[in-house]
């Protein structure tokens, strides 16, 4: 992704924690650091993967961006129209308008929907809410949305439970879109579907972004989905981001050890073909009490003494658009 393309995101130092309380009177003693230290940009049109094991920090980091949690730290700037405005300053009213340019579409969509209401209502709502002031309006947009997921308008008389998981998540989607948002985020937004209703909904959202130029931040740990979605691919590990490419080269020359071990588990549908598996070694570290260094120095084959010591920067790696946190390029550079 050249950086001649539009900014929408300057994510700058960004620390999301949450602390640790003891006692009654609720001392903090520590903090998770779900996300630390996170700087990154995001380019209008892209759809940019967020990838790494559970817990390693990127759904909070979604969330962070949506502000439904509170960052800690850092600048979250969102680009109004060429002025970029830090939204962690946001008031309660600037807020409110923010969300209507982005949207979240959650992980399960069984419990995204009211299941004691009609679908009517759950898509009236937000609507009315930003201001559609008519009824005919209001369904106008609802049907406009639903026919870009292909479920019929009569459906909207229905409740959540009788619509398949796939049916539900296209509702979700289709919910997020009614405002007109710039940027979906979205937070594994197929992992509770099958394997064939993932592709459908893979599909589709491809097909939206193309017609309504959206922005994609396309949270998953299913690595192939990843890469059939994703223009660029972030790596995340305990908070923190320790690889940055191109979804081209990041599976043809990925560089972080980290990255390696998580290429090395996707499957190959080919019983003929023998593929060897990197195993990582010793447990995730404890996000309350990280290690001193390198955050994955415990895991890692190559590690080296400064590994321990120093925590490696987000550097490039001479190719356009690849950056990696890691001492091993860090040596080969000097």
């Amino acid at each position: 992704m050249s950086n001649t393309k539009e900014i929408i995101f300057r994510i700058q130092n960004l620390q999301t924690w949450f602390p640790i309380t003891k006692g009654i009177l609720k001392k903090v003693v520590g903090h998770v650091k779900a996300v630390d230290d996170v700087s990154l940009d995001v380019y209008r049109g892209e759809t940019l993967g967020i990838v790494g094991e559970s817990g390693c920090g990127k759904s909070t980091f979604g969330k962070s961006i949506m502000l439904l949690e509170k960052p800690t730290g850092g600048q979250v700037l969102y680009n109004y129209d060429g002025e970029f405005k830090d939204i962690t300053q946001f008031n309660k009213e600037e807020t409110f308008h923010f969300r209507k340019r982005v949207q979240m579409v959650f992980q399960d969509p069984y419990s995204a929907l009211n299941p004691q209401k009609k679908i009517y209502t759950s898509f009236e709502e937000p609507l009315r809410v930003h201001g559609v002031n008519t009824v005919e309006e209001r369904e106008a947009a609802m049907r406009r949305v639903l026919q870009m997921v292909n479920i019929q308008p009569d459906y909207l008389m229905r409740y959540p439970h009788e619509f398949s998981g796939g049916q539900r998540q296209r509702l979700c989607i289709a919910r997020a879109l009614e405002v007109k948002p710039d940027v979906l985020i979205c937070d594994e937004p197929v992992s509770a579907l099958d394997v064939s209703i993932q592709a459908q909904v893979l599909n589709l959202m491809k097909d939206i972004q193309k017609d309504m130029n959206l922005t994609y931040l396309f949270i998953a740990h299913d690595l192939s989905v990843v890469q059939y979605m994703s223009d660029r691919i972030v790596v995340m590990y305990l908070g923190k981001i320790v690889e940055i490419a191109d979804s081209r080269a990041l599976y043809d020359e990925p560089f972080h050890p980290y990255t390696k071990a998580l290429l090395s588990a996707i499957p190959i549908p080919d019983i003929h073909i023998t593929k060897k598996r990197q195993v990582l070694e010793g447990e995730v570290p404890s996000p309350i009490n990280k290690p001193s260094g390198c955050a994955f120095h415990n895991r890692c084959p190559h590690c080296m003494d400064i590994c321990r010591q120093t925590d490696p920067a987000l550097v490039a790696n001479g190719k356009d658009g690849h950056f990696v946190a890691c001492h091993l390029y860090a040596k080969a550079q000097s």
